[in-house]
């Protein structure tokens, strides 16, 4: 039996709203199995040169991933939406074994299935290394800065 994860597609702009709300919460608590649980069990995915399929690979990738960016905070921001589709731009801040500091900008466009599920997840990203002191993402986003936008650089 399929659990609903909604909202639901067809998305308005409140539904999608509250829809990265959600990717982003999840995917800082950097627990991979409770993210997966947002994406279809066959779920495909594009994020830079990799190319992921399943749940258990989102795991996978998710584990090495958290593994080697340390102190990881993402935020998103909706781009748009139509239907079951939205875009999404963000940017993630976290710190690598040797002590560097890295922002990482990119774009996501997402496929839900009709139980608001992810079916597909094509990423597009960029890094960039910043000093220590110009990081601005520290841990999950506050309530009070739900929905504010994202600056360029």
């Amino acid at each position: 039996m399929m659990t609903a994860r909604p909202p639901l597609p067809p998305f308005d702009e409140a539904g999608a709203l509250r829809k990265v709300q959600a990717a982003e919460d999840a995917w800082n608590t950097r627990e991979p199995e409770r993210v997966a649980l947002a994406y279809t069990e066959d779920s495909v995915w594009r994020n830079r040169d990799e190319f992921i399929i399943g749940r258990n690979e989102i795991i996978d990738f998710l584990t090495r991933k958290w593994k080697r960016e340390f102190d990881y905070a993402l935020r998103k921001e909706l781009w748009g939406f139509r239907g079951n589709r939205i875009a999404v731009r963000f940017q993630y801040e976290c710190h690598d074994e040797f002590g560097q500091t890295w922002r990482s900008y990119g774009n996501e466009l997402w496929e839900f299935d009709d139980h608001g599920l992810m079916r597909r997840r094509e990423a597009s990203i960029n890094d960039v290394a910043i000093p220590a002191e110009q990081r601005r993402i520290v841990g999950p986003r506050p309530e009070s800065e739900h929905g504010k936008a994202l600056p360029v650089q």
